[in-house]
């Protein structure tokens, strides 16, 4: 990694839609939608967590750049876990004589390549003689990206859904909370429905919501092969399928992009079901504008 180039920390929470779980019903989570959820009385990144006693369940996620941590939970319940990165797996140990007070490494790897990359991280469970059991708490995960040369500066653009530099095609409505960026969001249930946005910089981050009648979205950035992501609830056991997380989760990201003009092209993929797509940006970045002068 150039230490002294513009580098940014990107986390993922784990309910975030550029996560892919193999079996979402193999892990449990908190209800963010409940009435009760209060995520500033848990030390989890925004109140959330997956949590399972399966093993071989497993979480997936395809990051670009030269580092990559997770964070979980230590303590006596918990057992082994394996992290394959690329083609490298190693086995590790979540055991601890006492629960650790919050968010705990379980794994790091930095300078490598900074090319595309593949991480999964799946249970083991009790193993090789492991005083704990076969639960895995999963919490979060960092990467890093690099935004533009070192002596650039960087801003931040936010485009709320509103924006007339967003086009849609389609059907859409617009909905209205105090939950949403902005005080809205945008979503539909058609078929094929786009929203395209044209910009120029080095990063650009898309944020919506998780619910259950969300599904599947694909992205298109330039004119590169379309990636299809999963909308639907980030809620597990007695949730799942049933709970919304309002606040802004990471539906797509991409970094490393040139100072040429760049299209990202959101569709809808409702299929019988009419599925919905909500999207809306969050408090943070949506672009990244950098300036070389």
């Amino acid at each position: 990694m150039d230490i002294s180039a513009v580098n940014v920390n990107v986390t993922v929470d784990d309910f975030d839609s550029v996560l892919s779980y193999a079996d979402q019903s193999q892990w449990q989570t908190p209800d963010p939608s409940s009435s009760t959820f209060n995520a500033s009385a848990t030390p989890w990144l925004m109140g959330t967590y997956h949590k399972t006693d399966t093993v071989g369940a497993s979480v997936t996620f395809n990051f670009t750049g030269p580092a990559i941590f997770i964070y979980g939970h230590t303590g006596p319940s918990y057992g082994s876990y394996e992290v394959q990165l690329d083609s490298a797996v190693s086995t590790q140990s979540a055991y601890a004589a006492n629960n650790a007070s919050g968010p705990s490494l379980l794994y790091g790897a930095s300078n490598l390549a900074y090319a595309p990359h593949t991480l999964t991280l799946r249970n083991v469970g009790a193993k090789n003689g492991d005083a704990g059991g076969n639960t895995l708490f999963f919490d979060y995960l960092q990467t890093t990206v690099q935004l533009a040369p070192a002596g650039a500066s960087v801003s931040n653009t936010t485009f709320e859904e509103d924006n007339s530099e967003l086009k849609y095609s389609g059907v859409w409505n617009s909905n209205k909370s105090p939950n949403f960026s902005g005080g809205g969001t945008s979503y539909t249930n058609a078929d094929k429905a786009t929203v395209s946005l044209s910009f120029h910089g080095s990063a650009v981050y898309v944020f919506g919501d998780k619910k259950n009648d969300h599904g599947l979205y694909s992205v298109v950035l330039d004119n590169k092969t379309a990636e299809v992501y999963s909308g639907e609830s980030g809620c597990g056991g007695a949730y799942g399928m049933t709970c919304e997380q309002m606040k802004p989760t990471l539906e797509y990201f991409a970094s490393n992009l040139d100072d040429s003009l760049h299209t990202l092209t959101i569709e809808n993929l409702a299929g019988i079901n009419n599925s919905f797509f909500g999207e809306r940006s969050s408090d943070g970045p949506l672009i990244h504008n950098v300036n070389l002068g």
